[in-house]
């Protein structure tokens, strides 16, 4: 902890802290055009953000296909945007705390004919106390920074033979709470007290600098990808946490929160809009480039994470 603090502490700026304040008052940029029969696929679309966001690309006349884990929700939402929209929609199922549902997922997308046209990576949860999967692994650190990767890397072929697409992950201005960066000693959360809020903001850390690696890897294949900060809005993430959390979500989060529509114009502009076509490698507050805290733009950090995940996930039988 010392050599993280003597690290970051001289990079720290408070225009970064003023710019992301300032950016909170920004509305998102729009895109007006035509996604026709082009291929979204997104991750957690039953409630929120996902589920606003799958409507927006149904709108404007993409084929989607959603990640979710309630089949019940799932063919309930297809159904809707089948009557409302006409759009092409299909369900897969799967729950993406478990690294088997994961990978049947990528080798899912990875067997279309369709290219991707956008991949939105949205799932995501809030625990208040520390869950386990059956894996043995924390269930926050899995759901936001394993699944993105696992399932990104497995599309490599595809991306590889189709030469186009974009990757979205919805990222989080709470990855600022890792303040020092990640213990990659103690990445499960096993040896500290676990901390709702910091093992987030560890997950989302964890996500924007497998960003930084994926980046080079797809850049190649005419693929960008990039991590956005959804604004603040009212979601259903972190309901079932106790009773403390339940207060706080509705008299602060909820009362202070904005639309979820308006990420989902967020992401349509960053899916869809020529303006970012090879813009890549980039952290967005909704629509407006933002630079990233120290701990976020530390290439040897994000380097030493990936050979730590490739370890774990080798341990797991998952062979990146």
């Amino acid at each position: 902890m010392k050599s993280a603090i003597r690290k970051y502490w001289p990079q720290y700026r408070w225009s970064n802290v003023f710019a992301m304040i300032n950016n909170m008052q920004r509305h998102p940029r729009r895109n007006t055009e035509s996604f026709r029969d082009r291929l979204v696929v997104i991750t957690g679309a039953t409630a929120g953000i996902g589920y606003h966001t799958a409507r927006k690309y149904a709108a404007m006349g993409a084929h989607i296909i959603m990640v979710n884990r309630n089949p019940e929700k799932s063919d309930q939402v297809r159904r809707q945007m089948d009557e409302e929209f006409g759009a092409m929609t299909e369900c897969v199922i799967a729950d993406l705390a478990l690294l088997a549902d994961i990978q049947r997922v990528g080798q899912y997308i990875l067997s279309l004919e369709e290219p991707v046209g956008v991949l939105i990576h949205n799932a995501g949860v809030h625990f208040a106390s520390r869950t386990e999967t059956p894996e043995g692994l924390e269930a926050n650190f899995v759901i936001h920074y394993l699944c993105p990767l696992i399932i990104t890397k497995m599309l490599m072929p595809k991306y590889r033979r189709d030469r186009t697409g974009r990757i979205i992950l919805v990222s989080s201005e709470a990855y600022r709470f890792a303040v020092w960066g990640l213990d990659l000693e103690d990445l499960q959360w096993k040896k500290r007290r676990y901390s709702g809020v910091k093992a987030y903001g560890a997950g989302k850390l964890a996500q924007i600098l497998s960003m930084h690696v994926l980046a080079k890897e797809l850049a190649p294949y005419n693929v960008t990808i990039n991590a956005m900060h959804p604004g603040v809005v009212r979601t259903e993430s972190g309901k079932d946490n106790g009773i403390l959390y339940q207060w706080y979500k509705k008299n602060i989060i909820d009362k202070y929160s904005g639309s979820p529509e308006s990420s989902a114009e967020a992401l349509y502009y960053l899916g869809a809009s020529p303006e970012v076509t090879h813009t890549s490698d980039q952290f967005f507050h909704l629509t407006t480039e933002e630079e990233l805290a120290p701990p976020a733009r530390d290439l040897a950090a994000a380097e030493a994470l990936w050979n730590t995940t490739r370890e774990l996930l080798r341990e797991k039988g998952v062979a990146l």
